[in-house]
């Protein structure tokens, strides 16, 4: 049996891994998918404290209380923010990080840092405030399309669950106090070709360099796109060497 935890993106929550999980679990293996604070089933808790190192903490508490340790730890676009700050503060957990069309950041670099200027400048466009947090991905916002989700069900049910991000986390630096041990942890990035090509250069080279490369014909929403695909995936790091 291995240990998973599927941290999601922007503006989403837990419930994007359903596909994912259900066939990880029905193999016997322990599947964790929580909802970052202020986001999906939690989005009661969204503050203007929440920011990205409220989302690393989140799941740091959650390997210690509940004692998980050889894990692959999956995330999703933001979510590689959030696991390679978890990384950096518990590595001793970690058996392998898995970014599936992910962040792939260093030290003092934000999400803004790693994401296309253009679709920068339409979060900022698009940015309203709710109770004094600043806010953006909303269900209506056309940047939802980005996703790739073209499915009428699939995009219907995806909107119906999205729920508005908070800035604060995207443009927040990440500290990482250890990134030699982070290095060393095995990796693989899994890439949806439509996003990689848009892609600098540098950030195109950090998501071909890790121990294993995959590229989906699909869109950024991979894990519900191609689910079936994520979960070999997963698999297959969960069976390497660590």
């Amino acid at each position: 049996m291995s240990v998973f935890v599927l941290v999601h993106g922007g503006a989403h929550g837990g419930w994007c891994y359903g596909r994912v999980a259900a066939p990880l679990r029905r193999a016997g293996h322990d599947v964790y998918a929580p909802s970052l604070t202020g986001l999906g089933d939690r989005k009661h808790l969204l503050s203007l404290s929440v920011d990205l190192e409220t989302h690393i903490t989140d799941i740091v508490n959650l390997l210690e209380y509940e004692n998980l340790n050889e894990i692959v730890l999956a995330g999703h676009s933001y979510g590689g923010m959030v696991i390679t700050g978890v990384a950096d503060r518990v590595p001793h957990r970690i058996r392998h990080l898995v970014y599936l069309d992910a962040a792939h950041p260093t030290n003092g670099e934000s999400m803004a840092d790693n994401t296309m200027p253009a679709l920068m400048d339409q979060l900022r466009h698009e940015m309203r405030a709710e109770d004094g947090v600043e806010l953006v991905l909303f269900p209506d916002s056309p940047l939802l399309d980005v996703m790739g989700v073209t499915d009428p069900d699939d995009f219907k049910w995806l909107i119906s669950k999205i729920t508005p991000h908070p800035m604060k986390s995207l443009t927040q630096k990440l500290v990482l106090g250890r990134e030699t041990d982070v290095q060393r942890i095995r990796r693989t990035s899994v890439n949806c070709s439509s996003v990689l090509e848009a892609l600098s250069e540098e950030n195109r080279r950090r998501r071909t360099s890790s121990h294993r490369v995959h590229t989906i014909d699909t869109g950024h929403d991979l894990m519900i796109t191609e689910p079936d695909k994520v979960v070999d995936i997963l698999l297959e790091a969960a069976s390497g060497p660590a």
